[in-house]
């Protein structure tokens, strides 16, 4: 009786399993057809957009919430949409909409038609397209939109302008499963971020998934530049790595008057509450190596590492931030709304600390350069989303400049977009 029952219950099981592995290869079939048909302007049968409500007891709530925002004097935040997840911002070169990624499988379009301030429409953006951890999103001058996911680069070619279509024109940059080895394909740090350059390619950063890696890992990562920067031609080609020794980077920018290309970095935990510091570095040539993992942030050695000899000429931080506060998106603010003391300067965001004793971040930090671009003062220029019980009333993702001069704010703990306005008194 027993016997005959564990058979019927393997057999269930391994049918189970193939109905699984079926419905699961059928899956990747049908995106890969959709892919295919987009590829080639052809219909998927996709025919519905979901959108975003932009009101509700929601809305009221973000409201009060931003009420309790501290910003220097003149400086004023709102809501500027309800958009699920939000993470890192892409604002469309002709000013028509703004696209946002999610650490989910969501992309969103948010549209402000009347330049009223504030969002009139969210919705996804290409609903045929399965995504994996859209996070990064980056407009090329002449409006390709490109998505970086954990495991494969996109392109939409006219994303600005038939983003109001369930089927818009896609092309594949990097095949799925081809920007990491498979194998190295982890849940931990995969929220990639990505910038086109100065010289048009397009440089997308790769965080390695431990804590510190194990040294049999180094090789490897440094080959496919996991655990540093990697820049391609916006087809895909000529590949390379541009800067290594980086734990996790989910933010960077070209500084516009010199093309040198600036990115936080994630630093080790479980070292203590105070160290090690957070990073704000600055690329200055191709090739250099930032440190990690015989650093864990800063000058502090890490213990995995600290017998061993680090890289020739490592490039220590152009800031360091606190300890655990969580730096991810950056960006060169190239407004005009703002007080000269802003322009050109580095607004950046810190997501807030998750094992600290007491909690830090979930603030906007602003850094002011120096005559010769290296790095002046930094300080903080928005906070309140922490609150001094240690709760988070939101936690800050990325920063993007509008056409108007005004700042953007995303925000995946709440599901919103701020805005940040300048108004002299």
């Amino acid at each position: 009786m027993f016997y005959a029952f564990k058979h019927h219950a393997l057999n269930s099981v391994a049918a189970a399993a193939f109905l699984c592995a079926s419905a699961i290869s059928a899956s990747a079939q049908s995106q890969n057809n959709n892919l295919d048909k987009l590829g080639n302007f052809q219909k998927t049968g996709v025919t519905e957009i979901p959108t975003v409500p932009q009101t509700g007891r929601k809305v009221d709530a973000i409201k009060a919430n931003l009420a309790k925002i501290k910003l220097p004097p003149g400086f004023k935040i709102s809501l500027y949409a309800l958009v699920p997840d939000a993470r890192h911002i892409a604002v469309g070169p002709q000013g028509v909409v703004t696209f946002v990624g999610t650490r989910k499988s969501k992309v969103y379009a948010v549209t402000d038609r009347g330049k009223a301030g504030f969002a009139e429409e969210v919705k996804e953006f290409a609903p045929s397209v399965n995504f994996t951890i859209p996070n990064g999103v980056c407009f090329s001058k002449d409006g390709f939109l490109f998505v970086v996911e954990q495991n494969r680069v996109l392109n939409f070619p006219a994303a600005e302008f038939f983003y109001e279509s369930p089927d818009i024109a896609v092309a594949v940059v990097v095949p799925q499963g081809e920007l990491i080895p498979k194998e190295d394909e982890s849940f931990n740090h995969t929220a990639r971020v990505c910038r086109i350059g100065p010289d048009n390619k397009i440089y997308i950063s790769l965080g390695q998934p431990f804590n510190v890696p194990a040294k049999n890992k180094l090789d490897g990562f440094a080959k496919n530049g996991i655990g540093g920067i990697i820049r391609m031609d916006q087809d895909g080609k000529n590949r390379e790595v541009y800067a290594g020794g980086i734990r996790n980077s989910v933010g960077m920018d070209f500084n516009p008057k010199n093309n040198q290309l600036w990115f936080t970095d994630n630093q080790v935990d479980g070292m203590g509450d105070n160290i090690p510091p957070g990073e704000l570095n600055r690329i200055t040539q191709p090739g250099q190596n930032f440190g990690f993992p015989y650093f864990g942030g800063g000058k502090v050695r890490t213990v995995e590492y600290k017998a061993d000899t680090p890289p020739a000429n490592v490039v220590y931080p152009e800031v360091e931030m606190d300890a655990h506060a969580a730096d991810l998106g950056m960006v060169f603010y190239n407004g005009k709304s703002f007080p000269a003391k802003y322009r050109g300067g580095i607004f950046s965001a810190q997501h807030g600390s998750w094992n600290r004793t007491d909690p830090i971040g979930a603030r906007v930090m602003f850094t002011s350069l120096k005559p010769d671009g290296s790095a002046d003062k930094t300080e903080v220029f928005a906070s309140g989303w922490l609150t001094p019980d240690g709760e988070y009333t939101g936690r800050p993702v990325d920063v993007a400049t509008l056409r108007d001069g005004s700042l953007l704010v995303s925000d995946d703990l709440a599901g919103a977009l701020y805005r940040i306005t300048y108004e002299e008194k």
